[in-house]
């Protein structure tokens, strides 16, 4: 047991204090715990703002995408049915929205609001024709039965 004890005293012995050990350490010197995890904290940061901008250009990139799709749409089904039968114009959106409504709930389910370029109006459009003849036609069925002042608009596009 003496043995022992002188033993552990000879092992501490280069071991001179406390501030030492925690200095070095016990297997020699060790990081700086702060600095470590200050630096980890940046780059986590920094991590984190790149996805976000990253996730904000895709979120974009979708939007964009998205209204592309939508005006190649608009312009393809313009080209089919060039001749629309509108029922009304109206600068106010409201009025415009609760005649598209009534049109709907008379049985016109592809009724729609068609913008007319470089003015502030609105059309309420409650069918579209491919050909002038049929869309004529249906016309005159129109104003004899649903509105008589009714007419036919052209995409010129």
């Amino acid at each position: 047991m003496k043995n022992l004890i002188i033993f552990i005293i000879l092992l501490m012995l280069p071991f001179t204090s406390c501030r030492w050990l925690k200095e070095k350490g016990i297997f020699g010197r060790k990081a700086d715990t702060m600095a470590v995890w200050k630096a980890r904290q940046d780059s986590l940061r920094v991590a984190d703002s790149l996805k976000a901008v990253q996730e904000r250009i895709d979120l974009e990139n979708q939007r964009l995408e998205a209204e592309r799709l939508a005006e190649q749409q608009k312009l393809e089904w313009a080209r089919k049915y060039k001749y629309n039968i509108i029922v009304g114009s109206f600068v106010t959106p409201e009025y415009a929205s609760r005649l598209l409504e009534k049109y709907k709930s008379q049985g016109y389910p592809d009724a729609r609001l068609i913008p007319l370029e470089g003015t502030r109006f609105e059309m309420v459009a409650v069918e579209a024709h491919e050909k002038l003849g049929t869309a004529v036609k249906r016309l005159e069925q129109f104003r004899d039965t649903v509105a008589f002042d009714s007419w036919i608009y052209v995409f010129r596009k």
